[in-house]
Parts: C-alpha cells; structure tokens; sequence
C-alpha cells in the first residue's frame, strides 16, 4: 500500500459529514505517482461513502511552483468543490497530502463570481478557496482580497459581517508579510462593522507558499446564506486566552453553529499563548504543545464539546526538526482522530506549533 486514508464520519440521518486525510506512505514514489496514488485512494475511499460528494479540498504541495500544474491536469476540482492548493509540505516526508470535507443530500454548483455553492434545504453553504492577486505588497493584496471577497458576497445577498463563519489566510514569508495582513484586514472590517464592539471572523493565519511567487497572500473562505445571527456564536476562553484586539489583530478565538440537528464548532488557529497575549514556553515545543492543548480544550468545552466530538486536526510545525516529538504526543494523546501535520511558521516567531480542529 503506498497510501492511507483517515475517515471521520457523522452519520445522523438527513445530512451527513466526512473528513477525509488522505496520505502517502511511500515517499520513493515520483511526484507524479504519488498524485495519481493519492487520488486513486481518495476515490476508492469516497466509493465507499454512498451520496457522499466533495464540497471542498485543500492539497498540501511540498513544492507548489513545481506540483500545482500536474495536479491541476490531473483533477477537475475548478468545477465540482471548492478547492485549494497551498505549499506546506507534509512533514512524514512526501509530496502532496489531502483533507477533503464531504456531505450528503446537497446540492453543489460553482458560482460565477468564484463561490462554490452547497444548498441543503434554507441554507446555502459558500466556499471558495486560492484567492490571490500580484497587488504591490502584502497590505495591499490583502485589501482587494478581502473587498473582493465582500463584493462577491454581497452579489450573493449576503454580508461579510453576517455570513462568513471562517477564513485561512497564507502567507509566504510571514515572518516579513504578516504585518501587511493584519494592518489590511484591520482596516477593511472596520468598514464592515467588524469590531471589538460587535465580533470578528474565526481565522487562521499561517505561513504558506503559492505557486507563483507573486502571490504573498492566498485566501479561503467559508459563509453561510440563510444563517440566523442568534445560530451563531463566539468563543473566548478567557481564563486561558485573551481577545485578540488586544495584540492588534482582529479574529475570534472560534465560532460555533447551532443548526436543528448537530452544531458545528471551528477553532481557528491556536497557538501556547496565556490570557495577557504572551507566548508560552518559548523554545519548548513540548510545553508548547501541552498548553496549546489546554487552551483548544478551554474553547471546546465552552461550546459543551470535548476532544471526543474532533473530526479533524491540522498540526502546523515552524522547524522541521520537531516533526518526531510532536507526531508522538498526537499519537499518544489522539490515536484515533484524523490529523495532519504540515511545515507552516506561525506568525510569531516564538511559537513553534500551531493548530486548528474541527468539530
């Protein structure tokens, strides 16, 4: 076997949700075997999955400039999910891995304006994903990206503000474009009511290279039409974390959806951070990855949820080197929920890990 599949599944009747991790475990395979391994693996696997169609993919690239062409030819993801394609290497040492998120009894389309659409009953669930630009700078392609992004909403009926319940923004070199990130999306939710006042976007911030070396920032996203402002709430965990207007950037910790059936709960990226802003541990991964546990376990269980109720976890490592002792704390800790761990720096130096999961 040259791959490995993790499924997490919720099966409640009506609609039901899949994660998928799919993973190669022979890295002496060429880039292109590896490709055609992984999407062989990822078909037979959604075989097994009666009704279950692909609403969105990221692809983890270990060399994008070089990879994202091939994988383009060979997939026709443009049309059929929202799809994303990032540069951050899977840290077992291959080329290209894959989370993909699945539902039944939907219906999908592509939109016009660069949306995907998933309908199911009154809601309409909105994703798009490798957004980019060649704008000047990292401040100003973070602006149009996220104007742009509010234009295509508001085409839709929608708001930014009132509809859009996550966001990943990469950004290559982050340790010197992150600032332009921040100073740009700061700005532009103020435009949208987005404040300290009324609330922010969960988020993930992370470092990430496109295939076009342009390109310094890459934005994913996900809204909801026809979501009630009462359904959706916010995350804090403030004995553990504090609001992140305090160091100057604008997220929410996490989001939690309440729907009929299920409530979903998104974590944004989390790093060994304390209740004042100040990093935790530094240059002790281990210690990082205990108190960075503890603070998703503190937003968790304020949306009456534990680490039992996880479908999926994306790990992000600074410094390859560290790769062996984290993969062991998972392993020990979470035999059993699907992950990935990927080479991404966060955007402070000082933390060496970074995480987001999925409820």
């Amino acid at each position: 076997m040259n791959t490995k599949v993790e499924i997490s599944r919720f099966e409640i009747g009506g609609v039901n949700e899949y994660h998928l991790m799919v993973h190669v475990t022979n890295p002496s395979l060429t880039y292109n075997q590896q490709v055609e391994a992984l999407l062989a693996a990822y078909d037979e696997a959604v075989a097994n999955l009666p009704g279950a169609v692909a609403v969105f993919k990221r692809y983890f690239l270990s060399d994008a400039a070089n990879q994202a062409d091939y994988l383009l030819a060979m997939t026709t993801e443009g049309t059929t999910c929202g799809l994303s394609i990032i540069q951050q290497p899977p840290l077992d040492g291959t080329k290209i891995a894959l989370w993909a998120y699945l539902l039944t009894d939907v219906l999908t389309q592509p939109l016009t304006n660069g949306l995907f659409e998933v309908r199911h009953g009154s809601y309409r669930h909105l994703w798009t994903g490798t957004n980019a630009n060649r704008a000047a700078n990292s401040e100003y392609q973070m602006r149009l990206l996220l104007n742009d992004y509010t234009m295509n909403l508001m085409e839709q009926g929608c708001r930014l503000a009132d509809n859009c319940i996550r966001t990943w923004i990469f950004v290559q070199n982050i340790d010197n474009n992150y600032a332009g990130v921040v100073k740009a999306r700061n700005e532009v939710f103020m435009t949208q009511n987005l404040t300290s006042d009324t609330h922010f976007i969960s988020s993930t911030g992370i470092g990430g290279r496109m295939a076009d070396p342009k390109y310094l920032v890459q934005f994913d996203a996900y809204a909801i039409d026809g979501i009630q402002q009462e359904q959706i709430h916010y995350l804090y965990g403030r004995s553990h974390l504090n609001p992140t207007y305090e160091y100057g950037v604008s997220f929410e910790r996490g989001t939690y959806i309440d729907y009929g059936d299920r409530r979903q709960v998104f974590i944004s990226g989390t790093a060994s951070i304390n209740n004042k802003g100040e990093i935790m541990y530094p240059g002790d991964v281990f210690q990082q990855a205990h108190r960075m546990w503890e603070n998703v376990e503190t937003l968790l269980n304020e949306a009456d949820c534990t680490y039992d109720n996880v479908s999926q976890m994306i790990i992000y490592l600074r410094d390859i080197a560290d790769y062996a002792v984290v993969k062991a704390l998972y392993d020990e800790r979470f035999p059993h929920h699907s992950k990935m761990f990927v080479l991404a720096p966060v955007c402070r130096p000082g933390w060496l890990i970074r995480w987001n999961v999925w409820r």
